[in-house]
C-alpha cells in the first residue's frame, strides 16, 4: 500500500488512597515519593511509550510496501507463483501490523492523553527522543474525521486519489513537516499520504468506511455517515 499528558506536582494513585507527591524529575518518568515510610514509585510518561509504537509501526509499513513491490515486480515478470508468495507475506505482515495498532490501541486506554494527534514527544531528559522523531509522524486516527469529511463533500464516495489530493486543506495545521517528507520506500511519496490510506484500513475496520468497495475507491457507511453528522452538530 502507496500511517496522553501526565499532570505535574501531586497525583492521586488509585486505589492507593492517598497523595504521592511528585519529587525528582527522572526525564521521562518521575520518581514519586510515597508520605509514609519513605516509599518510591516511579511513574512512566506515556509519549515515549507512542512515540515507539509509531516509529514501529512505520518501519513495519515501510517492509510492507518494499513486499508489494516486490510481488508488483515478480507478477510483471510473469513469475505468478513468486508474485503469490510475495504477496501472502505480505497479508501476513499486514496481519501482524493491525494486531500492534490494537496493542497501541490497548495502551492507549491505560496511559494518560499525551496530544490530539500522537505527533508529540519532546526530549525532557533521560529518555533521547530525538531518536524517535523520524517516526513522530501524526496519527491515522486524525485523519479519520477530514477523510469523512472530504467524502461527504464527493456525495460519500469517491476516488482514492481524489480524496487524497483534498485532504491537506482541511489538516492543514494538523500534519507537520514530519509527515511531508518522503517515504523511505517511495521518495515521489510524502509520509501523510501512505499513513492516510493505513488510516482508511483502519476505518473499515471500524466499520466508517465500506470494506468492500471496488479497488481505489473509498465509500461511507451508515455508521460513516452518522459520525460525520455528530461531528457538524
Amino acid at each position: 500500500m502507496a500511517t496522553l499528558r501526565n499532570p505535574v506536582g501531586e497525583k492521586r494513585t488509585r486505589g492507593l488512597g492517598r497523595l504521592w507527591p511528585t519529587t525528582t524529575s527522572l526525564g521521562n518518568h518521575k520518581e514519586l515519593e510515597g508520605n509514609k515510610g519513605g516509599r518510591k514509585m516511579v511513574e512512566s510518561k506515556p509519549t515515549t511509550v507512542l512515540a515507539a509504537f509509531e516509529i514501529l509501526l512505520e518501519e513495519m509499513e515501510t517492509e510492507i510496501e518494499f513486499i508489494n513491490q516486490a510481488g508488483s515486480k515478480a507478477f510483471a515478470a510473469r513469475n505468478y507463483e513468486g508474485a503469490r508468495a510475495v504477496l501472502d507475506r505480505a497479508d501476513h505482515a499486514t496481519a501482524v501490523r493491525d494486531k500492534l495498532a490494537a496493542v497501541r490501541a490497548e495502551w492507549e486506554k491505560v496511559s494518560p492523553a499525551a496530544t490530539s494527534n500522537g505527533a508529540s514527544a519532546k526530549n525532557n531528559g533521560s529518555h533521547d527522543l530525538s531518536r524517535l522523531q523520524r517516526g513522530v509522524r501524526t496519527r491515522e486516527t486524525a485523519y479519520f474525521k477530514p477523510i469523512l469529511q472530504v467524502l461527504k463533500q464527493m456525495g460519500g464516495v469517491g476516488e482514492m486519489s481524489e480524496v487524497l489530493e483534498r485532504l491537506p486543506k482541511l489538516m492543514k495545521g494538523t500534519l507537520t513537516d514530519i509527515d511531508y517528507e518522503p517515504l523511505a520506500a517511495n521518495t515521489e511519496l510524502p509520509r501523510w499520504w501512505n499513513t492516510a490510506q493505513w488510516a482508511h484500513n483502519a476505518m473499515a475496520q471500524a466499520g466508517l468506511l465500506k470494506p468492500d468497495s471496488p479497488r481505489g475507491v473509498w465509500e461511507m457507511t451508515e455508521a460513516g455517515h452518522k459520525l460525520i453528522a455528530e461531528f457538524a452538530s
